[in-house]
């Protein structure tokens, strides 16, 4: 239902001293009383409406996108809505383009009361393709459960937002635009600064730069591949990798963010990268990486196009981890990987006797025990590895911390991996993702399982496929007791492990914007040296068949098959 503006208020306007020449003299400050049907305003204003009018009031906030359709356009909504409600500086990557990484860094480094970052990370971009807003606060992180759900909660009830209609600015131009608002929310200044500059600084600090240069491009420099897939990260492997690390300009590939990606689907897996993989696989490149959308994701390969898991690939970096100077320093607090991620960085964990903690997926979780000085390094399945050095996962950060490793080992990724195998074991791990399942299937499917599970017969009950035989030792659904704040978070993933540790879980995923997607997760530890070389779909098999045999997925939702396998 349409519904007429309730109040309109205009005053005069004028640019400071320091405005950057080319903008506008004259401005009008506008408070515009709306409807609920502007998402975008209604979930903006909620943001703001959450923090309180004290803090908010001339406050520091971060703006940052991956460049996505939709990016510019939603940023000056933005911007209109910051200075109509107080906030007294914004800090913009130029063009409006940042990564996720980044934001979370320049949020730390300046001290700011948070960040609005503008992606649907890795899912699909364009006219068609998904858009995206998150809030980050203070810390550089996700907002936390208690913050979002506030949040939520004012959205459906907001009957009105504040918005300056006619304020514009030039995204395009490093520098310091302000405007006197004539009302008690005055200066409002606006810094469109390099989305480089500050990650790169940081980057500098934690690792050697002088080693990666020398292993890059010195006299024996290895050659590397990495595709930014038309994502926010191109600029950065640009800046960092070849120009200061001397990595040859076509090491790096699809370096120019587009709106759409490129009409490529920006998630760094052997499907949707695989044009990548089909280049390592002749051998010309000793190591490659591809990134998502955003940039806080990554995909590891060696020569030849040997693939390293996500669950693995944090592992090898928490085993080698004073490769990195930053951990020289700072020494190793704990570790932590989500509840699907595999158990590799539990052996680990293990063997080095550092506290290792299992969180619910998604980074919030990370960054509270990052905050209490619980945790240096973590990561997830889903292609996400990072460090206390932000408060996001960072794909380019794991592509360094890779680099170092190969570095001071002198080994390639396959040599470095199988040797992290021989010492600690395998686990075999496979992620099996069915997109876009009707959601009504999808929930019963889940919630019959539960049933299933639920029942005491189901402990102890033996499982055989061909010569293997599994016996359940436990079945839940994982639930996670916040060490720090005492939160608890319920519902989390369906767990079903078997007495030789072997693990099966479902999980809904939230991430994508059609239907529901499903994920099955299968765990398996292998400690016979005979057989970590074998291949992990044939390995996992066995798993596999009893985890459609438990939760009839295929007959109860429709599908005949996963749309992605990991």
């Amino acid at each position: 239902m349409d519904v007429s503006p309730l109040q309109v208020r205009t005053l005069p306007t004028a640019p400071y001293a320091d405005q950057k020449p080319g903008t506008s003299g004259l401005r009008k400050k506008t408070y515009v009383f709306e409807t609920k049907q502007d998402y975008l305003q209604n979930f903006i204003q909620s943001v703001f409406s959450s923090i309180d009018l004290r803090d908010r009031q001339g406050s520091t906030l971060v703006i940052g996108g991956d460049g996505r359709y939709l990016n510019k356009s939603a940023i000056e909504v933005i911007v209109q809505m910051a200075a109509a409600n107080g906030i007294g500086r914004l800090v913009i990557g130029q063009n409006g383009v940042m990564s996720t990484p980044a934001v979370s860094c320049v949020i730390r480094k300046i001290k700011a009361i948070g960040g609005i970052i503008l992606t649907a990370s890795h899912n699909p971009a364009g006219p068609s393709g998904d858009f995206g807003i998150k809030f980050n606060i203070s810390n550089g992180g996700p907002a936390p459960e208690a913050v979002t759900d506030n949040i939520f909660q004012i959205s459906k009830t907001l009957e009105e937002y504040a918005i300056c209609p006619d304020l514009r600015v030039d995204l395009s131009t490093i520098g310091k635009q302000s405007f006197d608002l004539e009302n008690k929310f005055k200066p409002f200044t606006v810094e469109i600064v390099d989305p480089v500059e500050s990650y790169a600084n940081m980057l500098r600090n934690i690792f050697d730069f002088s080693v990666l240069k020398e292993m890059l491009s010195g006299p024996n420099h290895i050659k590397i591949r990495l595709d930014a897939m038309h994502g926010v990260v191109g600029p950065y492997v640009k800046k960092i990798l070849c120009e200061e690390l001397g990595s040859p300009a076509n090491s790096a590939i699809n370096c120019v963010p587009k709106e759409d990606f490129g009409g490529h689907h920006a998630d760094p897996n052997l499907t949707y990268a695989a044009d990548l993989v089909e280049t390592m696989k002749g051998g010309e490149y000793d190591f490659g990486a591809a990134f998502d959308g955003d940039g806080d994701r990554n995909m590891i390969l060696g020569k030849h196009s040997f693939f390293v898991n996500p669950s693995d690939s944090v592992a090898v970096i928490a085993a080698n981890i004073f490769s990195i100077p930053y951990f020289q320093q700072t020494g190793v607090r704990g570790l932590a990987r989500s509840m699907p991620t595999s158990g590799a960085l539990d052996n680990v964990a293990k063997a080095t006797k550092i506290q290792l903690h299992e969180t619910p997926t998604g980074w919030k979780s990370f960054g509270n025990l990052m905050d209490a000085g619980k945790l240096s390094l973590c990561g997830e399945e889903s292609f996400g590895t990072g460090s206390d050095h932000i408060r996001e996962k960072d794909g380019l950060w794991t592509v360094l911390a890779w680099l170092s490793i190969l570095a001071t080992r002198k080994q390639s990724v396959e040599e470095i991996m199988k040797d992290h195998w021989q010492k600690y074991g395998r686990n075999f791990f496979t992620r099996y993702d069915y997109e876009e399942v009707d959601a009504d299937a999808a929930y019963k499917m889940i919630s019959d399982l539960e049933a299933v599970m639920s029942d005491k017969s189901f402990i102890g009950q033996k499982f055989s496929v061909g010569e293997k035989m599994y016996q359940v030792q436990k079945a839940d659904n994982f639930e996670y007791s916040d060490p720090v704040d005492g939160s608890v978070s319920r519902n989390q993933g369906l767990r079903i492990i078997f007495t030789d540790g072997s693990r099966i879980i479902f999980r809904l995923s939230g991430t994508g914007s059609a239907g529901a997607t499903i994920r099955l997760y299968i765990d398996s530890y292998e400690k016979d040296p005979q057989k970590m070389y074998q291949d992990t779909q044939d390995m996992l098999a066995p798993l596999v068949d009893i985890a459609l045999k438990i939760s009839q997925l295929h007959q109860k939702t429709g599908c005949s098959g996963p749309t992605v396998v990991m």
